[in-house]
């Protein structure tokens, strides 16, 4: 594209007469000393950020509704240093509303007194099991919904009493 020629300098000048006379124009649009904005906070100031909810326990749910529930106890009682303490699980998740006499829990010591690698602990609740695995060969505390056993109910093997 060849650029503009003008035969004498006048159009020149009123090519760059309307330039200035836009930039004034546009210039003049936008206030040289504004005055201070009112001092109101904008609704983005005043409006904390929504909380996420801490699980709770669900007398009318289902055992999968609970779940989250019984998993956030199982992990504190993990984080802890009686994290293969059965007792530990079973107080907790007592003191938190599951009922005692719906519970089971594997034992803490094996049959030649060593720490089990494995801890398995459950409620039974309306015809589920909440099922919490923790210990040495389990890579995470594990928490799931299982269907309760045929004989009743949720831990295959021997579990210990809870009696106290």
């Amino acid at each position: 594209m060849r650029p503009l020629r003008f035969a004498s300098p006048r159009p020149r000048h009123a090519v760059a007469a309307v330039i200035v006379a836009a930039t004034l124009a546009v210039a003049g649009c936008t206030p040289t000393n504004p005055e201070p904005a009112p001092s109101t906070p904008s609704p983005v100031e005043t409006t904390a950020a929504p909380t996420p909810q801490a699980p709770v326990l669900m007398p009318d749910g289902t055992a999968a509704d609970n779940l989250p529930f019984f998993t956030a106890i199982m992990q504190q009682v993990a984080a802890t240093p009686d994290n293969v303490a059965g007792r530990a699980y079973i107080d907790a998740l007592v003191a938190a509303g599951f009922d005692k006499a719906a519970m089971q829990v594997t034992a803490d010591r094996t049959s030649v007194d060593d720490p089990v690698d494995s801890l398995q602990f459950s409620v039974l609740w309306k015809g589920e099991c909440l099922v919490g695995q923790v210990g040495p060969s389990t890579p995470a505390p594990t928490a799931l919904v299982l269907p309760e056993l045929p004989s009743g109910g949720c831990l295959i093997g021997l579990t210990r009493p809870i009696d106290w």
